[in-house]
């Protein structure tokens, strides 16, 4: 294999810690598997005491075979490619075995004790109602986060805004609940490690005399607790060789530590810095492009991105009036693109929606990178559908329990315990009616309500929704309550669209509902799908490479995300680099063509183009 000077230069790193910055498409798998090589058959080392840690399982397995394929001469089951978590659960046996203790694994959802219903049943206990799948998603992130960033419960609460009500409480009854019954999540195969080293002379000698060269992949993607855990096995001989790129590093919100890097060779002033700048994934047009924009950035090494590639043609930005233009765009473009190694991406996955339903309407078939939607499973989906039973049956009172605050027309609580105890099948509203006193004011509401319903229940679902929104007044109740919910209004006027949008082709609740099912059952079985366009939010894209790739709903607020730039106003500068450093790395997804499209409306919203994508523009100029 034919290597550039830059990748010779990191290969024939031997001794002491050593930071190799690698550009998109700078061949950094190459040049960890060929080090890897040269130590054994250089210097050597026997493989079995080098340890290559990377990011994910998928990485670790693909870096296993490609070693393979480039070596098919050498017994690959010397070979030693793992997780930081595979490596900890390893260490956590070994001292369980030694003090008899017997830990049991929380991460999987097939078992009754698992994290998510102890936290569910937690956070049941102590808020007395039941938690949403977005508050339990964001009460995972904050826990997760804590414990890769080694900071405490109130330290983190001081410095974000946290959605879920008794937080620290919650936190100290997961924790104080895991540690009596010995059970462990993914984070806790971290910090327990971590404990284990520092207090355990004999397993840390044990682990530290197992290997004498350590290899870390996807150096930008790495905690805080994890690089911690690495530098204290790799001391005192520090001969650690870390491949990353600060410019893509996007997972800050799960506790990844750029910071380290830049701070490298404060760390280890005998540290060597090795730059490979050279792309070799995409066209100059997409990397001259791509250069000028990330090095907006402050915090960052300074790195000229190189391509020996030719050009191909202009990064190509594209302005439609709606969502639908936006969509005919796409399909008409695909017209002359290979779907195999096309890629749609986008910043969030409720761009998925859309998408899904514009590909199935097409009989093109797509394959997703994530599954997991909450869209099918969100409480506004539910009030809709309960909105709509309801007009069905109007003596339905659970379902009007569900909903009668979320609307015109206030009712009290004593009038819904009176209608209760009456008549069963006669409407709730007849039945409130003859709540004895009841004044000409809500008699007037309770007329309006009735026919209100009655309109409803002869509508199809997409004016149903509209009449939901606007003329029952579930908007204001959205308006009001969006910031409890962790949400902004726009966020779910968003969510709302989408909704809108399956309706549209659906005559009755029941095609609605059904619509709903077909989509979702796509997107879990998406992935049984080959050769087909690739659906992907740009966080799951990394490491992937196609030679057309779209980024859509490219739109001010959304990407980036309005947090961002309401923290860059303030004068923190770093969550809107990390959205750069996240546009940066869809953009680099590109071999030949990339297209940026950006919708002026959403519904009737008149919306903003990203200020990346002007930036872009006036670059391009």
């Amino acid at each position: 294999m034919k290597l550039s000077l830059e990748q010779e230069k990191a290969i024939n790193h031997i001794k002491g810690p050593a930071l190799v910055l690698a550009v998109p498409g700078a061949g950094k798998t190459t040049v960890l598997i060929n080090r890897f090589m040269n130590l054994i058959s250089k210097f050597g080392v026997s493989p079995q005491r080098i340890l290559s840690i990377t990011f994910s399982k998928a990485s670790a397995l693909d870096m296993k075979n490609r070693f393979i394929r480039t070596f098919p001469e050498f017994n690959a089951d010397l070979v030693n490619f793992s997780t930081i978590h595979s490596f900890c659960y390893g260490l956590i046996r070994d001292y369980s075995c030694m003090y008899n203790i017997k830990y049991r694994l929380l991460e999987d959802e097939k078992n009754a004790l698992n994290k998510y219903n102890l936290l569910k049943q937690i956070y049941l206990d102590i808020n007395k109602e039941y938690i949403t799948e977005e508050k339990l998603e964001s009460l995972l992130n904050s826990i997760g986060y804590i414990k890769n960033m080694m900071i405490s419960p109130e330290e983190y609460k001081k410095n974000n805004k946290i959605d879920v009500s008794n937080f620290i409480e919650i936190y100290k009854t997961y924790e104080a609940y895991k540690r009596k019954y010995n059970l462990l999540d993914f984070d806790d195969m971290l910090t327990i490690s971590l404990e284990i080293l520092s207090k355990n002379r004999f397993l840390l000698n044990k682990y530290r005399n197992k290997y004498d060269f350590y290899q870390l992949d996807e150096g930008q993607d790495t905690s805080k607790i994890q690089l911690s855990i690495i530098k204290m096995l790799a001391s005192p001989n520090n001969n650690l060789f870390i491949v990353a790129d600060d410019d893509q590093s996007i997972y800050g919100f799960r506790g990844a530590f750029p910071k380290a890097l830049l701070e490298f060779n404060k760390e280890y002033k005998n540290g060597k810095l090795y730059f490979m700048e050279r792309n070799y994934r995409s066209t100059k047009n997409i990397v001259s492009i791509c250069n000028t924009f990330i090095k907006a950035n402050k915090l960052r090494y300074n790195k000229e991105i190189t391509t020996d590639n030719d050009y191909f043609e202009p990064i190509n930005i594209v302005k439609v009036k709606t969502i639908d233009d936006q969509y005919k765009f796409i399909l008409e473009d695909l017209k002359k693109r290979n779907l195999a190694n096309s890629c749609v991406l986008y910043r969030n996955n409720l761009s998925s929606i859309g998408l899904m339903e514009l590909f199935e309407k097409n009989n093109i078939s797509f394959y997703m990178r994530d599954t997991k939607l909450r869209f099918f499973n969100h409480w506004m989906l539910q009030d809709i559908l309960n909105f709509m039973n309801f007009s069905q049956d109007t003596s339905n009172m659970e379902l009007y329990e569900n909903i009668y605050y979320k609307m015109k027309g206030y009712i009290a609580k004593k009038h819904i315990l009176y209608a209760k105890s009456l008549n069963q099948i006669t409407s709730i509203f007849d039945r409130i009616m003859e709540y004895p006193g009841l004044n000409d004011f809500y008699k007037k509401t309770l007329r309006e309500l009735k026919l209100d319903f009655k309109k409803l229940s002869k509508l199809k679902p997409y004016e149903a929704i509209l009449y939901i929104e606007n003329d029952l007044e579930y908007n204001s109740y959205l308006k009001e309550n969006s910031m409890k919910f962790g949400y902004t209004y726009e966020n779910l006027m968003n969510i709302l669209f989408y909704l809108k949008l399956i309706a549209k082709s659906t005559t009755n609740i029941s095609d609605f509902v059904g619509r709903l099912k077909h989509l979702q059952h796509l997107s879990v079985n998406s992935r049984i799908n080959k050769n087909t366009i690739t659906l992907s939010t740009i966080h799951s894209a990394k490491g992937l490479e196609f030679e057309n790739v779209y980024i859509i709903d490219l739109i001010d607020g959304e990407f980036p995300n309005i947090s961002s730039i309401e923290s860059y106003e303030k004068g923190n500068i770093e969550l809107l680099e990390e959205e750069r450093r996240l546009f940066y790395v869809g953009m680099t997804r590109a071999k030949k063509h990339l297209t940026l499209i950006t919708t002026k409306y959403i519904g009737d919203k008149l919306l903003e183009p990203s200020r990346f994508l002007i930036e872009l523009q006036n670059t391009i100029i």
